[in-house]
């Protein structure tokens, strides 16, 4: 459940060809680096060659070859295939072009990071046939990229989510919300998983369904109250015996 990272780099060719109207050609070519691993191990490398808004042809370095999607598409892949030394450069970019780039932007991002604050509450119990709502939500955090995603007995649950898009604060940091309906069974395990670059693992916060949410708040407050009144009254017995230790009683 890694977080996917993405690595774009735009280098476009622009061909103009005016025949008297506002209308001209658009060729341009995209390179981009996709990775999820911290080591680089599954770097693949895509560049894809397109004109107007169809993609011609692309070179996947998983599969080690151009591909072409249309009638000129297919004629210049198999023209880059037969070449040795178009394959040669291009199987050379994830360790030329890929990795460099990813270590140099990777560093700029982990160094700034910032992990963000997770709370796992309820916001609505079942009642009759209306499901209960849990909602996670990731406070504080940066950069903006983040996935917030629920696991019920250890499997994704995708079906009954509604999440926000992240959400800047106006203060550099970002938050996310991301609620799951649900119907209460009897023992199941039930955790928000939030996966960000300041963290090398994702971030599990599991929900205690042992008390409702209003029942632990009143539980808190009451044990902070009783917590006060021994201290209160720790504090009184303690003036009263210095100042009873001053005192000569004489008898009547």
């Amino acid at each position: 459940m890694s977080l996917l990272k993405l690595l774009i780099f735009h280098p476009i060719l622009m061909l103009s060809a005016f025949t008297g109207t506002a209308d001209g050609y658009y060729e341009y070519m995209m390179s981009e680096c996709v990775y999820s691993a911290s080591d680089y191990s599954d770097m693949v490398y895509l560049v894809s060659y397109s004109f107007n808004k169809a993609v011609d042809a692309q070179y996947n370095s998983t599969a080690g070859k151009c591909v072409g999607y249309t009638e000129q598409g297919v004629k210049s892949a198999e023209y880059w295939n037969n070449n040795p030394a178009v394959m040669q450069r291009l199987k050379a970019s994830v360790d030329r072009f890929c990795r460099p780039n990813a270590q140099v932007m990777d560093s700029a991002v982990r160094d700034k990071s910032v992990q963000p604050k997770i709370t796992l509450k309820s916001v609505k119990q079942a009642g009759g046939s209306h499901p209960a709502i849990l909602m996670c939500s990731a406070y504080d955090f940066y950069p903006k990229k983040i996935k917030v995603s629920w696991l019920r007995d250890g499997k994704e649950d995708t079906s009954d989510v509604t999440s926000t898009m992240e959400m800047a604060d106006g203060d550099w940091y970002y938050q996310i919300h991301s609620e799951l309906e649900y119907t209460p069974k009897s023992g199941e395990k039930i955790s928000c998983v939030v996966e960000h670059a300041s963290s090398t693992k994702p971030i599990i916060t599991d929900w205690d369904p042992s008390l409702p949410e209003s029942e632990r708040n009143k539980i808190a407050i009451g044990a902070s109250g009783l917590v006060l009144g021994i201290i209160i009254a720790a504090a009184g017995l303690i003036y009263y015996k210095k100042k009873s230790s001053g005192r000569i009683l004489v008898p009547n």
